[in-house]
């Protein structure tokens, strides 16, 4: 069988969790309409009789503005070596711009395989799709350049072919049934910040990062009890997470039950709390508390 490593990158809001998810069949990594949202290099796991391939999500690529920016462009450019394929995703309903271009730079003297990809071609027309195509392919030396829409799975078994065949001959990295690295714990945090980033993403999206405090059996039979904390970096900024009486917090923890219940396959009590960590995004010691 064939096996190996492939990085997505490209600039924030190009849709590369939403690719990764397409890919592997089943949501692994959270989306929002926020850019910046993924903080970590998510790995998922593709499974086919004839192949397996281990895909990382990686940190939008930007011009950092806080120490947290900073280092998740350095997990970004960390995934570029050590692994077997590259895929490039631009925006094709964006447009082509200068950070695809930058990342494009950052490519081309790499001799890893790159695949670029336009993504969200489901959104414009044919006609505007060919310019964009052909301004990709003149940015680098790609293997290949795909057209997609990670959102109605156009073109992406394309991709996936495209990828296996590139990979070398190796043995399974995971189990089977294992389609991700990351924790239940992990997950979790992740779910919940999701739903608080959706919630209220023209207020506080970026200041906000959640740590699971546990998970335990509940009071009740067959009932998880998770606890959660959800971190913002200014006193202002938790009364607007909490809502008046409450109402946010309750929000954000009804749209995530469903789906914790259904990563834990159980049914869950959920209990949230908003706690300061002033500047938590500039502070090494408080990111590293944090997981950053």
């Amino acid at each position: 069988m064939r096996s190996g490593f492939c990085s997505i990158v490209g600039r924030p809001n190009v849709g590369k969790s939403t690719l990764l998810n397409a890919l592997v069949g089943r949501k692994v990594a959270i989306t929002t309409p926020v850019p910046q949202t993924t903080r970590h290099a998510l790995r998922a796991v593709l499974h086919r009789d004839d192949a397996q391939i281990v895909f990382v999500d990686t940190p939008g690529m930007h011009k950092p503005k806080t120490l947290l920016g900073a280092r998740l462009n350095e997990v970004a450019r960390g995934t570029l070596s050590g692994v077997d394929v590259i895929v490039l995703v631009v925006d094709g309903q964006a447009g082509i711009g200068r950070g695809d271009e930058f990342i494009a730079g950052l490519l081309t003297d790499i001799a890893t395989p790159v695949i670029a990809v336009l993504n969200k071609v489901d959104r414009i027309g044919r006609g505007a799709q060919l310019p964009q195509l052909q301004r990709l392919a003149q940015m680098g030396g790609w293997d290949e350049v795909v057209p997609v829409s990670a959102t109605s799975g156009e073109q992406v078994d394309v991709l996936a072919d495209l990828i296996v065949a590139r990979m070398p001959e190796g043995p399974a990295y995971f189990p089977a049934d294992q389609v991700t690295d990351q924790t239940p714990e992990q997950l979790a945090a992740e779910i919940i910040r999701e739903k608080a980033i959706t919630l209220m993403r023209e207020e506080v999206p970026h200041s906000i990062t959640v740590v699971i405090d546990e998970i335990v059996p509940g009071e009740s039979q067959g009932v998880l009890a998770v606890a959660a904390t959800l971190f913002v970096e200014r006193d202002s900024q938790k009364g607007i997470v909490i809502g008046k009486g409450g109402a946010v917090l309750r929000e954000i923890g009804k749209n995530a039950r469903p789906d914790l219940e259904l990563l834990l396959g159980s049914r869950v009590y959920l209990d949230l709390r908003v706690k300061l960590s002033k500047e938590w995004q500039r502070d090494p010691r408080k990111l590293e508390r944090l997981g950053y």
